[in-house]
C-alpha cells in the first residue's frame, strides 16, 4: 500500500494556483513527489518555484510554471491555456491563490478597492478557473477540485474582514458546486487551514515583534492568541495542509464530496 500511495498520482495532471510558496508550494511538491505532472501559477518568477520545490526535496518530478495574476480574468485564461498546452487537460485543480488586506484601524479604514481585491483574489479567482476547467472534467466523467478556504470564514478577524467574507463565500460556493458536479463524477471539496507558518504569516509575526518591541517567539504566541489560541500548541506547516489536500484529491477519497476539512490544531471553538 505504501508504494501505491507513493506514486498514486502518476499520470495525473494537476494545476495548483498560487503555487510558488507557502501552502501552494507544499501542495505542488506533494503531488509531484507522488508522480503527478504539475503546473503552478504565481505572480513571481520561475526561480521561486524551483526554490520552493527544491526546499521540499522533490526529485524526479515535473513541475511547470505559468506567470498569471488569478485576480483577473486574463490570468485565469492564461493558466488554463498553459495547462491545456502542456498536458491537454486537468485532472486535479487546487484553487489555493488568495490573500488578505490587513490595515490597522479595523473595518472602517478599508475602502472599495480593498474589498474588491479580496473578492477577486479569494473568490472569483476560483470561480473563473473552475468554469474553464470543469467542461473537460465533465466530459471525462471524473475530476477533483479542492478549494483552500480559511477558518476565518467561521472566525472573522476585524483586521481582515474582506478576506474572511470572501473565504466564507468561497466555502458556500464550493458546497453548491459539489452538489452540481457530483452527477458528472467530479468531486469538489474544501480545506480550511488555521494559522499556518507561511512566508506571509512569518512576516506578520516579525511586524508584530517589531511593533511590540519583543522577540518572535512572543509575537508568535500573540498572533495565535488573536485567534483564541491553538490547543495543539504550535502553528501548522504548509506540509500539514498539503497532506489533507492530497488525500481529498486522491482515489482514497472517492466517496467524499461537498465537505470542508478544517486543519487548525484545534483553534475553532465550535463543533
Amino acid at each position: 500500500m505504501g508504494k501505491e500511495i507513493d506514486q498514486e498520482f502518476e499520470g495525473r495532471r494537476v494545476l495548483v494556483t498560487g503555487g510558488t510558496r507557502g501552502i501552494g508550494a507544499a501542495v505542488a511538491a506533494r503531488f509531484a513527489s507522488a508522480g503527478a505532472s504539475v503546473l503552478v501559477t504565481g505572480r513571481t518568477t520561475p526561480d521561486a518555484v524551483h526554490d520552493a520545490v527544491a526546499d521540499r526535496a522533490v526529485v524526479n518530478s515535473t513541475v511547470e510554471f505559468v506567470q498569471a495574476d488569478l485576480a483577473t480574468a486574463a490570468g485565469a485564461e492564461a493558466a488554463f491555456g498553459r495547462a491545456m498546452e502542456l498536458f491537454g487537460g486537468v485532472d486535479i485543480l487546487v484553487d489555493n491563490v488568495g490573500g488578505s488586506v490587513s490595515l490597522p484601524g479595523g473595518a472602517l479604514v478599508l475602502d472599495e478597492d480593498d474589498w474588491m481585491w479580496a473578492i477577486q483574489a479569494n473568490l472569483l479567482s476560483a470561480v473563473r478557473l473552475d468554469r474553464l476547467v470543469l467542461p473537460q472534467m465533465v466530459e471525462a466523467g471524473r475530476g477533483a477540485i479542492v478549494h483552500i478556504t480559511s477558518i476565518q470564514r467561521k472566525l472573522p478577524m476585524s483586521w481582515s474582514l474582506p478576506y474572511a467574507a470572501a473565504k466564507a463565500a468561497l466555502a458556500n460556493y464550493s458546497k453548491g458546486l459539489a452538489n452540481d458536479m457530483a452527477p458528472h463524477g467530479v468531486r469538489v471539496n474544501a480545506v480550511a487551514p488555521g494559522l499556518t507558518e507561511t512566508p506571509a504569516v512569518r512576516a506578520r509575526i516579525r511586524r508584530t515583534a517589531e511593533g511590540a518591541g519583543t522577540d518572535e517567539a512572543s509575537a508568535r504566541h500573540s498572533v495565535a492568541a488573536d485567534l483564541g489560541g491553538i490547543p495543539l500548541g504550535r502553528l501548522g506547516t504548509p506540509e500539514n495542509v498539503a497532506e489533507v489536500v492530497a488525500f481529498l484529491a486522491s482515489d482514497r477519497a472517492e466517496w467524499i464530496t461537498g465537505v470542508e476539512y478544517v486543519i487548525d490544531g484545534g483553534t475553532l471553538p465550535v463543533v
